[in-house]
């Protein structure tokens, strides 16, 4: 599948617009449509059904070490500057960036990649920002049109390496920026602060500063304690939160993957330090499992865990959820999901201020005059466990999920293409989304398969029995077989189709998408059927 495809059945059916298009768009934003509302709702109420309010306490869930509790959180977007300070991310959240003086782009500077070339002595590095055969194309094309060559004269380019990142390159007078037509346009890399800025109240002075977050995991750290004074929590439990992050990317790529605004689905799983490291193991399978049961490939994704070099320097275990997404280069994957083993440097830093490593420990980091550079709250956020009569500072396990890249991966996964036989058995080519039911953003269609004989109002109110259970959609336009297409182009799993027979036994037609399996039901029964078909209780005949 190309991505250009997914990306215009996406416009075409309303899962995806970019942000403000009659305006010509703004970069790295995007406007969910109708259908995409839904998905994304959908994915939403999957992890916090599957994560927090289907979750019984009162037993050891499969792997776990005990059982544990879990609770909800919705923290604000604008916190204290502080919490920034004190959390790393204003000193430390940044990327950094090239500018091309030539055309006055600007670009990530380990997201550039190119090739070596030299030609009768003179020897460049040809950049560019597409990935994989895209990218040995565009250097290949640049190369040629630098050189003053046609394209039969590609074999007179000597070729010193394979793709590289440009971070590998030294000297930059040497490089062809993506877009220029002469060398050394690319200015040294310089940091670029990845969080929003914005001012509180009606002054906009430095006093007044504050920042969109870029993350939702501080919102409950400092909440921490008022969780445990408003609750009855113990330890082992959890914190759940939907909301939504901002990064002031340098250059957003790949359609939803990087964004500006984006939202996350995130756990803070609060232990003792000595069980940390099973509770880690524990929600390290089980997250990765979570995509595998909503329907992603197994030879698509992968649980990658962190070498030492990529280690945060609080981490004490870090592990991916990656997704071989299409418009990566082969055998490239990107980041689903962080499963994080954080051990208790969030609490400490809020408690006691920004914090450092120094050899095997982590310590306040100090100004030059041996104060702490950024003060914390002061406040205490040990754990007092009243059966042991001890006081600690848990450790934290944060699986860490974006929505949108999710929904972008169960997208790709979904979208197939195959042959079936239309109305007189001729093979038609058919495009589907072979979305998991619980995802799919109508769970049912239901169609009178002509407008006469009463058929219609037979429809009608079987539509009306199922739409307070299960969003579904009614269509009695054109022929039956092209309202089949459009339902499966848009990932409808079932359709009920009511027709002459109807009227003879009162049963209708149930369709599965995926098997195009059809068979009949009564109406009386049609609620608790497709009910249970989509939320997997019942399959249909030929799979059950």
């Amino acid at each position: 599948m190309q991505m250009e495809t997914l990306v215009a059945l996406c416009k075409r059916r309303g899962f995806l617009f970019q942000s403000s298009e009659i305006y010509g768009g703004l970069n790295g934003f995007w406007d969910y449509g109708p259908l995409g509302v839904e998905l994304k709702r959908n994915i939403r109420e999957a992890w916090w059904w599957d994560n927090v309010l289907s979750h019984n306490e009162l037993i050891t869930p499969l792997g776990a070490p005990s059982p544990y509790q879990m609770v909800g959180l919705d923290s604000t977007i604008i916190m204290h500057p502080q919490v920034w300070k004190c959390s790393g991310h204003y000193d430390l959240f940044h990327d950094y960036m090239v500018d091309c003086r030539e055309t006055k782009k600007r670009y990530r500077y380990d997201q550039v990649q190119g090739r070596w070339v030299s030609y009768k002595g003179q020897r460049i590095f040809v950049a560019t920002e597409a990935v994989g055969d895209e990218a040995l194309a565009e250097t290949e094309h640049k190369a040629l049109k630098y050189f003053g060559l046609r394209p039969k004269d590609s074999e007179e380019l000597v070729w010193e390496s394979p793709i590289v990142s440009l971070t590998t390159v030294e000297d930059l007078s040497l490089v062809l920026a993506p877009d220029a037509k002469t060398l050394g346009t690319l200015t040294p890399p310089r940091e670029f602060n990845l969080m929003f800025k914005t001012y509180v109240g009606a002054l906009s002075g430095e006093e007044n500063a504050a920042f969109l977050r870029p993350e939702t995991a501080q919102g409950i750290f400092v909440n921490f304690k008022n969780v445990l004074d408003s609750t009855r929590v113990k330890i082992p439990f959890g914190i759940a939160q939907i909301g939504k992050s901002f990064r002031n990317e340098i250059t957003p790529r790949y359609f939803t993957f990087r964004s500006r605004e984006f939202e996350q689905m995130e756990i803070e799983f609060f232990c003792r330090p000595e069980t940390s490291r099973a509770w880690y193991e524990y929600w390290r399978k089980r997250r990765y499992q979570w995509y595998l049961d909503l329907g992603l490939a197994g030879e698509r994704l992968r649980l990658r865990d962190h070498s030492p070099e990529e280690l945060s320097h609080y981490s004490c275990g870090t592990a991916d959820v990656e997704y071989a997404f299409p418009f990566l280069a082969p055998g490239d994957f990107g980041e689903l999901e962080g499963i994080a083993h954080r051990g208790d440097f969030d609490l400490r830093s809020h408690m006691e201020g920004k914090l450092i490593r120094k050899g095997n420990e982590l310590v306040v980091e100090l100004d030059a005059n041996g104060q702490p550079k950024y003060r914390g709250s002061g406040r205490d956020l040990t754990y007092f466990d009243e059966e042991t009569r001890e006081r600690f500072i848990p450790h934290v396990i944060e699986p860490s999920a974006g929505a949108d890249r999710a929904a972008l991966a169960f997208l790709c996964e979904a979208y197939a293409e195959d042959t079936v036989p239309d109305e007189k058995g001729n093979p038609t080519k058919r495009v589907v989304l072979r979305l998991h039911p619980r995802l799919a953003p109508t769970k049912v269609a239901v169609f009178p398969l002509v407008k006469k004989d009463g058929m219609p109002e037979i429809a009608q109110s079987i539509y009306a029995a199922l739409k307070p259970h299960v969003n579904c959609f009614y269509d009695e336009k054109g022929a039956v077989g092209r309202r089949y297409r459009r339902q499966d182009e848009v990932g409808t799993p079932f359709c009920i189709t009511v027709d002459s027979q109807t009227l003879a036994d009162n049963t209708v037609t149930v369709r599965d998408r995926d098997s195009l399996r059809q068979w009949r039901i009564k109406v009386d029964d049609c609620v608790e059927v497709i009910k249970n078909l989509v939320s997997g209780k019942e399959r249909p005949p030929e799979l059950a």
